[in-house]
């Protein structure tokens, strides 16, 4: 008998009690851990169902091998009691045989034999054809009775062989009753484990729900203050172009004082005016003003555009793409919600709605855009883990929406959980 080892399924019980113990086990880890329960008592079922399909066939051939031996012994006494009846008839005939000339006055004896003979060969053939069917009677007595003790004798081989097939049957029987037993605990295990899984999978789906609420309200707000931030930026763009056509528009003028008068002008105008300005009264004219030069000043330039190029700004918007998918089955090689997505597969699609054509290969994609540190990071920024084996597009928050695995969907989840599996991020 075959069974998995004992160690094995040990291992994967005392993981499980951890993980179950843990009070700052999520939701995810438990189902993880659960999963894993499951697809292990799962290998454990498939084990015990191919033991239980041999015990089963074993217990057929017993079973079939034990009805030929029963049919082959119903032959046999079939034919031990035809024997033992030749036989009696046999010995039946010879005895009559014999009573019918010892006996009868009507048969001829050795005596009437000898008298009635009319010559010597006469009397030979009398002598002769007596013992004849004497002898033919007792040998017929003979090979009946043969034939009955062979038969007997078969008929014993026949019983003890049936008696061992008996016996094979009966501990086929208790083997496949045994795994069949065994079968029917682990299913029974697995169904609750699966029951569980299921569970487990609704909280998830009630979580990632909420989390998908959170992260539409957080990219709505970042978008909001995005937008107000480009309008101020505007703004003040536009503020200062004006003022400096404004100022571009007023002429280079020069300020003349008054000459001098008869009133005393202000040292500051004496210093300033030509010696050859016109004699002016105090009364007739406005009271001295400094010369000055004034010259409009140059403009302002207005601050540099925010560049639109991939590298500088990103693609936030590829975070909303992402977001219309969550649910969306883990397919490997699928890169369609109608197929299912696998990590890549989800970043190529969600990137292709941008006009942006990237490999379906994570390590490719690695190689595309600008490397982004991980404190810097932005919605819609590419983040990859497990030496390049895995990529999702990170949507804020510290979460990332990807799609995991085989027997998963499309969610979000936390790039902290992949701890030291964190490579590294690129900005297209």
């Amino acid at each position: 008998m075959r069974l998995l080892p004992v160690a094995l399924a040990l291992s994967a019980l005392v993981s499980v009690l951890v993980v179950a113990a843990s009070p700052a086990a999520s939701t995810k880890q438990r189902l993880r851990a659960k999963q894993a329960e499951a697809q292990q008592v799962l290998q454990q079922v498939n084990a015990l169902d191919q033991q239980f399909g041999a015990a089963a066939e074993a217990y057929d051939g017993a079973r079939y091998r034990l009805g030929l031996a029963q049919k082959q012994l119903a032959v046999q006494k079939a034919r031990l009691r035809w024997a033992e009846k030749q036989r009696r008839l046999a010995i039946a005939r010879l005895t009559h045989r014999l009573v019918v000339l010892y006996s009868s006055p009507d048969q001829p004896t050795a005596i009437t034999i000898l008298l009635g003979a009319n010559n010597l060969s006469d009397l030979v053939g009398r002598l002769s054809a007596a013992k004849a069917v004497t002898d033919s009677d007792h040998e017929l007595a003979v090979h009946t009775a043969a034939a009955r003790d062979a038969a007997r004798a078969a008929e014993q081989r026949l019983q003890a062989t049936e008696a061992q097939r008996a016996a094979a049957l009966t501990q086929a029987a208790a083997e496949r009753a045994r795994i069949g037993s065994l079968l029917a605990q682990r299913r029974s295990l697995l169904s609750s484990v699966q029951s569980e899984v299921v569970q487990l999978q609704k909280q998830e789906q009630r979580e990632q729900a909420i989390l998908a609420a959170q992260a539409r309200a957080r990219l709505a707000r970042e978008q909001a203050a995005a937008r107000e931030a480009a309008a101020a930026a505007a703004r003040r763009r536009e503020q200062a172009r004006r003022a400096a056509a404004l100022q571009a528009a007023q002429p280079t003028t020069t300020v003349r004082t008054p000459p001098p008068a008869t009133t005393t002008q202000p040292a500051q105008a004496q210093t300033q005016a030509p010696a050859q300005q016109p004699v002016t009264t105090a009364q007739s004219a406005p009271p001295a003003a400094p010369a000055t030069t004034t010259t409009a000043p140059a403009p302002t330039p207005a601050p540099a555009p925010v560049p639109s190029a991939p590298s500088a700004a990103g693609h936030p918007e590829a975070a909303q793409i992402a977001m219309r998918y969550l649910g969306i089955r883990y397919q490997w090689g699928g890169a369609s919600p109608a197929t299912g997505f696998d990590c890549s597969g989800l970043v190529m699609y969600v990137y292709a709605q941008l006009g942006i054509s990237l490999p379906h290969y994570a390590a490719a994609q690695y190689q595309m855009g600008v490397p982004v540190a991980r404190a810097d990071l932005q919605p819609g920024d590419l983040v990859f883990f497990d030496g390049l084996n895995h990529v999702g597009i990170y949507i804020g928050g510290g979460e990332m929406i990807h799609a995991p695995h085989t027997g998963d969907v499309v969610k979000i989840e936390a790039i902290s959980d992949f701890g030291a599996g964190y490579v590294g991020a690129r900005r297209l």
